[in-house]
């Protein structure tokens, strides 16, 4: 059997936590693949044990801790970092970056921007402008042009095991999707185009939050009717919130929206899945999140989100029940009683 032919220049993942290595194990198919982690013992061990989080890496994965010389020598990067470090790391990267490079990340957060001395829990309104999607945040920190981003059900754990699964690279760039999809597609992992970043980026955010409620209800040893309930509820209150924040319908009712919703809301796999799980058999907050080894991100976007469709007057009772059980102390029982007695008048109204 011949070896497959790698693509004439490098690519770049940032960040080598579980997605992060899953993509770059992917990338290694076709071409060779700079992996950067700012841990120096992390890129130690990857070098000499081609190993990683449990996960046998590819020999095309090479680890480095020099963002310079990746952007010298990459022209197309894959950052995926937690949002709460995305802006730094870009601040980090920027002064090496060029017009014609193409970042796709793979964040599924949103960054807050609020003025000096002000914090999310002072600030009287979150509006749409302080809050930032990571394609955005590219665009303030960096010359950067061609942006997209990846979203989907992508459980790092199944795709570090090659199991099928698919992801959806959004971009406003014909060129970027082309290149994604050229780069991450092969016979174990599909790849679809989308020309709505903001909405794709906001329907692979908000899931999170739906998620976190989904293992909340399993922890609490509830059955599938009631799941049932919660996903579609869940994906109506997404498309409510993502269109305010200027996201279309159709983004949420495809692969990123849907398909992630579904994979999140049943996975054991998913770091949100497993706050809320936890916090329904008893544990706190900070000890969930002290014991993680890596960031679920729908905590702090229920934060964001909560007072984001309070200033806009966005329905949003799933996020804000879980805002009270995450930051007020509201038992999830409660919390269950409270959405079961919300008055929805009807199933569907968005398609109007």
């Amino acid at each position: 059997m011949t070896s497959k032919k790698l693509s004439k220049k490098p690519v770049a993942v940032i960040g080598a936590g579980s997605f992060g290595s899953a993509i770059a194990n992917i990338l290694a198919e076709k071409s060779e693949v700079l992996l950067y982690s700012r841990d120096s013992e992390t890129i130690k061990k990857i070098a000499e044990t081609r190993t990683h989080r449990g996960h046998k890496l590819h020999k095309n994965v090479i680890p480095t801790g020099d963002l310079s010389y990746i952007a010298n020598t990459c022209d197309i990067i894959f950052p995926i970092v937690p949002s709460s470090a995305f802006r730094s790391m870009m601040q980090l990267l920027s002064p090496y970056l060029h017009p014609y490079h193409i970042l796709i990340h793979g964040t599924k957060g949103l960054d807050l921007s609020l003025p000096k001395g002000e914090t999310l829990e002072t600030a009287e309104a979150i509006t749409r402008d302080s809050i930032r999607t990571m394609s955005e945040v590219i665009r303030d920190e960096s010359v950067v042009v061609r942006i997209g981003c990846l979203a989907g059900p992508n459980l790092a754990r199944e795709m570090a095991d090659e199991q099928p699964a698919a992801t959806v690279v959004a971009s406003r760039f014909n060129e970027v999707i082309r290149e994604g999809e050229k780069l991450l597609r092969n016979d174990r992992f599909q790849v679809y185009g989308n020309s709505d970043l903001i909405g794709i980026e906001l329907a692979g955010v908000l899931k999170n939050i739906i998620a976190i409620a989904s293992g909340a209800l399993s922890g609490l040893g509830l059955g599938e009717n009631a799941k049932g309930l919660l996903i579609s509820r869940g994906m109506i209150e997404m498309i409510y919130l993502g269109k305010a924040m200027g996201g279309d319908l159709h983004a949420f009712i495809g692969l990123a929206g849907v398909g992630d919703l579904v994979a999140t809301c049943n996975s054991t796999h998913s770091r949100n899945f497993t706050v809320g799980y936890r916090l329904a058999t008893g544990e706190n907050l900070d000890q969930i999140i002290e014991s993680m080894e890596e960031v679920a991100e729908g905590v702090n976007t229920v934060r964001i989100a909560k007072k984001f469709a309070e200033h806009y007057k966005v329905r949003a009772p799933i996020t804000e029940a879980l805002y009270s059980v995450l930051f007020e102390g509201l038992t999830v029982d409660r919390a269950l009683q409270f959405l079961m007695k919300y008055p929805y008048n009807v199933d569907i109204d968005f398609l109007d």
